[in-house]
């Protein structure tokens, strides 16, 4: 997938909805929202926070709202994009031009500015399971910079992949084999499973 630098060239990527995101952009321009690009499409942001986005797939086109669960959404047409993933993401889709009403969609961008400067927004979720690095692991990862970085740079579910397999562990003989055999795994960015998960 290319790198997109511009709304002007997202735009051009997505030539079959041109047109409506030409008008979905002047809409959104209309405010005070900035215009940036982030994860390859156009994102507008209050304060540095994300507010809302552009998007454009193959039968549709919309604005995501980042916190749309706020959303009074009186003309009920927002949709959850990921039943039972996304907890305060919320998508006003299209197919055609036609359907775009100008006023309601900034009526609904309106209300999200606002919502975002009230700081209505959902934390992530604390009580998800924190990563408790082992001791002889923590030790090895403070001797070896590289190797810290290597683990820092993995997602905490490969990180706590690794630790619960050093933990698991019950001689010290065994952790300091199983340290060894992860030591160039992690180094690689290859998470203790990864090989089971390709097949």
């Amino acid at each position: 997938m290319k790198k997109i630098n511009s709304v002007e060239e997202y735009i051009e990527e997505h030539a079959h909805f041109s047109e409506a995101l030409v008008l979905l952009r002047d809409i959104i321009n209309r405010t005070e929202c900035v215009e940036t690009i982030k994860w390859n499409a156009p994102v507008y942001t209050i304060n540095n926070k994300n507010v809302l986005g552009l998007g454009a797939f193959k039968n549709h086109f919309g604005i995501w709202f980042f916190n749309g669960v706020f959303l009074k959404d009186k003309h009920n047409i927002l949709v959850n994009a990921q039943e039972n993933k996304t907890k305060a993401l919320r998508q006003m889709r299209f197919e055609s031009v036609s359907e775009i009403d100008e006023n309601i969609i900034l009526d609904y961008i309106k209300e999200a500015i606002e919502n975002q400067k009230l700081g209505k927004e959902i934390k992530p979720d604390r009580n998800k399971k924190e990563t408790v690095i082992p001791k002889e692991l923590n030790d090895l990862l403070a001797k070896n910079k590289g190797l810290k970085n290597s683990f820092e740079s993995l997602s905490p579910y490969k990180q706590r992949e690794y630790c619960e397999y050093i933990d698991s562990a019950k001689r010290e003989t065994t952790k300091q084999t199983r340290l060894e055999k992860i030591t160039p795994m992690i180094l690689q960015n290859i998470g203790l499973n990864d090989k089971y998960k390709n097949c």
